[in-house]
């Protein structure tokens, strides 16, 4: 994905590493940024590629406006995903998300610190 310009304020790009191809994969998903934590309530859970990816190689990197920042990812199977995702910002993705997800997932991604 080229997208070179500003995203939505609730929008972010999420990039995994593929865990067969070892490439580069991006996917948008809401802006879940609170400090530096970055949340996902995935929608499939662990039927999505990009949390495959992420649970095969926990390094990731998110994109929010034009600043990418590096973490790591944690899939939290015991988290209230439902519960989580209304403690997130950006509430009308979210309510997307709890509507349409089939799985919901929490994942983690503790934000390297910004130097």
């Amino acid at each position: 994905m080229a997208n070179r310009g500003i995203l939505p304020p609730s929008t972010a790009i999420l990039e995994t590493t593929g865990r067969k191809s070892n490439e580069p994969r991006q996917i948008p998903v809401t802006n879940g940024t609170i400090g530096d934590t970055f949340w996902i309530v995935a929608e499939h859970g662990r039927n999505a590629d990009y949390v495959r990816n992420l649970m095969a190689n926990p390094r990731v990197r998110v994109k929010v406006g034009r600043t990418w920042r590096e973490g790591t990812a944690t899939v939290l199977p015991a988290d209230d995903a439902r519960a989580r995702s209304k403690q997130l910002p950006h509430q009308v993705n979210q309510r997307t998300v709890r509507v349409v997800g089939t799985d919901l997932l929490t994942i983690r991604i503790d934000l390297d610190v910004e130097r």
